[in-house]
């Protein structure tokens, strides 16, 4: 029970961090100069939550494709803490959550790169 509590709450956690890192990502297009429009527009927030749904929705759909073409067999659902699940969805969400933190630590990579190629 306590360790699937804890499961629940670290993907939580993690969950909000990937959220909150797609918002610091995506926050300078919200920025608007016409303060008197009524249109409704998206939030950072819902950006972020969209964009995160939909990229582990496109893993998820790309996974299926393959391992149907490939013929590999996979259980229906896994136990993660008490939670079954289904692994290839599970995966997909675990990657879609990855993502910003690869895109900032590739950033980091070229940074790193090119200021190392200037000192030569």
């Amino acid at each position: 029970m306590i360790t699937a509590t804890l499961l629940f709450l670290l993907m939580l956690a993690l969950v909000f961090f990937s959220v909150r890192e797609r918002i610091k990502l995506r926050a300078s297009r919200f920025r608007s100069h016409k303060s008197w429009e009524l249109e409704p527009r998206a939030t950072p927030l819902s950006e972020a939550v969209f964009q995160l749904v939909g990229i582990a929705g496109g893993i998820y759909l790309s996974l299926i494709m393959l391992f149907t073409f490939l013929e590999v067999s996979l259980p229906n659902k896994i136990e993660l803490g008490g939670i079954e699940v289904e692994p290839l969805a599970a995966f997909a969400i675990g990657l879609a959550i990855a993502q910003p933190f690869a895109v900032r630590l590739w950033a980091v990579f070229l940074r790193m790169f090119r200021s190392r190629g200037k000192e030569v």
